[in-house]
């Protein structure tokens, strides 16, 4: 089968789909890895056909990550003022990705990527569709955190049946943001249809939480044919899954550290979070590792002792198994591997899915979360201290990394596209 798997987004969004792309070439099928140009040099070395798919990510445009991460309007912006003012480019390079040199049979769709399920109306090609975090359902009976309204989601304790008010809420907040989609289905001939963030994102044939049932299980408002499959993971640098070699040698020399990291976008806006957790890890006296990135202004101006290791990068898998503990900004890729190191957390989200993914965490009882207004040297290091000295907290997240041991979310995804071919659309 040729399917084209096709996402607009960070590496976060990006990275489970390598996953399944690799398999589904081990199992003799031919994936096209239709993505943000960006991402060329990290797919070609893998050996897998890349089409280039508008927009583009610049990761130097820290102006528009920082809009993209502003808690109240962040998810507006990037709709309005990055993906959607290239909406009829996206949908001439996913057509040509998905039509030439040659018909596709299968399309796997990102939820970023909204000019998709126009591809697949227009062509009639079958598709899938994917998600990487609860957020992304908007369940009333499980209510999300909304970055800009997080107490929302509180009340439903309190009062049953709120979870469909959140929901109300997100979709009258959002009700004139699709409007580019609407206009562009104008032109093609095509009428309204569902609402394109909430319902039509979702295939009507087979939607894959790539997510394991530890962050979020089945819920009756869930779209029809949703199957949970478990994490995807792949982190490594065009197939390189070596740690730095200065990291390396840190990690050899001494006890397991904590890792300070950011992910692979809030890290282009992360303030004072370096220096900070620079501060607050020499203020404890514990060894750390700060992933910084390669935006310049992350570069720490604080004088570290041998004790803090900083590296631009590390592959999580490799690093994450030997660090004592981690603190991030709570984003699902991230939030993956520290579950699957078996490690606990403590989370300072940004926007997004991030806000909703750090309070599942702390109702699994592996992290606790601080707000970024509140992250200071003293907080943290007195979080730190209190958590790492909590035996109970490093047992749980343990335990919970035995769990996801038993899951492969890659092999249940492949399958499930496997079987969505075989036996509805593969051709006679």
């Amino acid at each position: 089968m040729r399917i084209v798997l096709s996402n607009i987004g960070t590496y976060g969004d990006t990275n489970p789909l390598i996953a399944l792309a690799l398999e589904m070439k081990r199992r003799g099928h031919v994936p096209v890895m239709a993505l943000p140009a960006v991402y060329e040099p990290k797919i070609r070395p893998l050996g897998l056909e890349f089409h280039a798919v508008r927009p583009d990510i610049d990761p130097t445009n820290t102006v528009l990550v920082k809009m993209v991460y502003d808690i109240k309007n962040g998810t507006e912006y990037g709709l309005r003022d990055f993906l959607f003012p290239v909406l009829r480019q996206t949908y001439s390079d996913l057509l040509d990705a998905a039509t030439k040199p040659e018909r596709a049979d299968l399309l796997l769709l990102g939820e970023l990527n909204y000019a998709g399920p126009l591809v697949a109306e227009m062509t009639g090609i079958p598709w899938a569709s994917y998600v990487l975090a609860p957020l992304s359902f908007f369940s009333a009976f499980d209510p999300p955190v909304l970055p800009p309204y997080p107490r929302l989601a509180r009340v439903d304790k309190v009062v049953p049946g709120f979870g469909r008010v959140i929901r109300r809420v997100a979709r009258f907040v959002s009700r004139k943001w699709p409007e580019p989609i609407y206009e562009l289905r104008r032109e093609l001939g095509l009428p309204k249809g569902a609402n394109p963030l909430f319902d039509a994102k979702h295939s009507p044939s087979l939607v894959l939480a790539l997510f394991s049932r530890v962050l979020g299980v089945e819920q009756n408002d869930w779209p029809e044919h949703t199957l949970i499959t478990g994490f995807c993971y792949y982190d490594a640098d065009a197939g390189n899954q070596a740690l730095p070699a200065n990291l390396e040698k840190f990690l050899a020399a001494g006890e397991p550290p904590v890792v300070f990291t950011l992910g692979s976008a809030a890290v282009l806006a992360a303030g004072e979070f370096y220096e900070v957790s620079a501060k607050a890890a020499i203020r404890l006296g514990i060894r750390a590792v700060l992933l910084i990135g390669t935006d310049p202004r992350n570069q720490l101006k604080t004088a570290l002792p041998e004790t803090v290791c900083v590296a631009d990068y590390a592959p999580y898998s490799e690093l994450f198994k030997r660090a004592a503990m981690v603190v991030h900004q709570g984003g699902v890729g991230t939030t993956a591997q520290c579950l699957r190191a078996g490690k606990s957390m403590l989370i300072m989200p940004f926007s997004h899915d991030q806000p909703d993914n750090a309070r599942r965490m702390k109702r699994l009882k592996v992290a606790r979360v601080i707000q970024r207004g509140s992250y200071t040297p003293w907080r943290v290091a007195r979080r730190l201290k209190a958590m790492l000295a909590n035996p109970l907290l490093a047992q749980r997240a343990e335990s919970v990394g035995k769990q996801l041991a038993s899951e492969d979310g890659v092999r249940a995804a492949c399958n499930a596209l496997e079987e969505l071919y075989e036996t509805t659309y593969k051709p006679a």
